[in-house]
């Protein structure tokens, strides 16, 4: 079967972590990102409510991914940052995959208010296993602080290079898990140099956090493919695009997580043999 085929590759990589003359190989971290604020009438697939949500993390953990990021939906089917909609989603995420390490998104346009944002996460009971913050929205620092207080992890999003200035400049770096590279330009040859200019900003600042890149709808694959060659970890999911490499429209997230998987292990085995 395809599944216990991408689960056995993904095996095999992480087998190989570590060589005969005990050099570490990196392993790519890969994240699902399976909503969004994507609606089902922009795919049947998009999980929506809690129950649809626990399914996705199941299928995109035994397709190899690492880690989930999700947008917390209302009863509505609204993105949300109230803390009875994070509970319902985590505890029921959670019984369906206990070990899985989650994440959330907190972006601005959920609740635009600062403050208001501020007030609804620290009511939060139930807490993610990280947060990612947008550097490039008012409050990013603050609620960083609040996430971090708290004992959430948090990754920082940084869509330009003016983002990563501010993340610097709030002395939060060092406390962070990871920084998201998350180009929105639609060319990539634009995509690359936001990147760079990203990265010059990050190396100025003695920033060594692992990194993420990824891209959204057209340059999502062709970014993985970077972020790849970079050694860094990769995002995809019905959040990011909704077509496979080749331009068909994915079944759901399980088969956008299983081909990059694919792709991860197609890049790291020649790596690894290369390496002995």
């Amino acid at each position: 079967m395809v599944e216990s085929a991408v689960r056995r590759g993904r095996s095999n990589i992480l087998d190989s972590a570590y060589l005969a003359d005990s050099s570490e190989v990196a392993i790519t971290l890969i994240k699902a990102a399976i909503n969004g604020g994507r609606k089902k009438d922009e795919h049947s697939a998009v999980p929506v409510y809690p129950d649809e949500q626990t399914s996705a993390v199941i299928e995109c953990l035994k397709a190899g991914a690492d880690a989930v990021h999700l947008h917390v939906r209302s009863i509505s089917g609204a993105e949300s940052l109230y803390a009875g909609d994070v509970a319902r989603t985590l505890v029921a995420v959670r019984s369906g995959s206990p070990n899985a390490k989650i994440g959330v998104s907190t972006g601005a346009w959920i609740l635009p208010d600062p403050v208001e944002r501020l007030q609804a996460v620290a009511a939060w009971e139930v807490l993610p296993d990280f947060a990612s913050v947008n550097f490039s929205e008012e409050g990013a620092a603050e609620l960083s602080r609040l996430l971090l207080s708290r004992g959430v992890n948090v990754e920082a999003g940084l869509s330009g290079s003016d983002d990563a200035d501010v993340l610097i400049k709030s002395g939060l770096a060092a406390r962070c898990i990871r920084v998201l590279l998350e180009p929105q330009e639609q060319e990539m040859v634009r995509a690359l140099e936001t990147v760079s200019k990203i990265e010059k900003v990050l190396e100025s600042g003695r920033v060594e956090l692992p990194r993420l890149l990824h891209g959204t709808e057209v340059t999502s694959w062709p970014m993985m493919e970077e972020a790849i060659i970079r050694g860094y970890g990769v995002r995809i999911g019905l959040e990011d695009t909704l077509a496979l490499p080749d331009g068909r429209v994915a079944r759901d997230n399980f088969e956008l997580v299983a081909e990059a998987v694919r792709k991860v292990y197609e890049r790291t085995i020649p790596t690894l043999h290369n390496s002995t």
